[in-house]
């Protein structure tokens, strides 16, 4: 698929400020959203008030696509930092389905984002840091120099400070 996946559909553009919600669980579904540049959670908030990240939505990522056929939204989506999102209402999404061309591009793009969410989900299943850190790595690499490592500590559901005293440990046995 190309940059967009909404390429030719009409695409309302926002600003979100950290901490702002773009959607709420149980607001009826009226669009699907992209990532253009920000960082975006996808989260359920339990009844002890713990909090779960079902995604962390950076540039080029899909926000409720698995709300699509849903009436309402499953997650609250939260910006964590400024950011800027596309949305494109269900119905001109839907509408464009009965294109072939743009249909097998969705659904490889779809096919995809499961793909990244079993990865995920096996590396939630690690039970150290070091393993977690060490499977991220093997799949992304080595980061880029803008990466933040809380970031990174919070992709892999581990606490920051547990992230740094991994580092430190590779650092110190010459791992890098």
């Amino acid at each position: 698929m190309s940059a967009s996946p909404f390429q030719g559909l009409p695409i309302a553009r926002r600003s979100l400020a950290p901490g702002q919600v773009l959607f709420a669980r149980a607001a009826p579904v009226v669009a699907v959203h992209r990532v253009v540049d920000g960082l975006v959670e996808l989260v359920r908030h339990g009844a002890d008030g713990s909090v779960l990240v079902l995604q962390r939505a950076g540039p080029g990522a899909l926000l409720a696509e698995a709300s699509l056929f849903s009436a309402t939204y499953h997650c609250d989506a939260v910006a964590r930092r400024e950011s800027i999102v596309e949305s494109v209402r269900v119905a001109d999404l839907k509408a464009r389905f009965g294109d072939a061309a743009f249909a097998e591009a969705w659904m490889a793009r779809l096919s995809h984002e499961v793909q990244a969410t079993r990865l995920r989900a096996e590396i939630l299943s690690l039970r150290t840091v070091a393993e977690r850190l060490s499977a991220w790595l093997d799949v992304n690499g080595p980061p880029p120099a803008e990466t933040r490592w809380v970031d990174v500590a919070a992709e892999i559901a581990v606490s920051p400070e547990a992230l740094y005293r991994e580092l430190a440990r590779r650092r110190q046995a010459g791992r890098g």
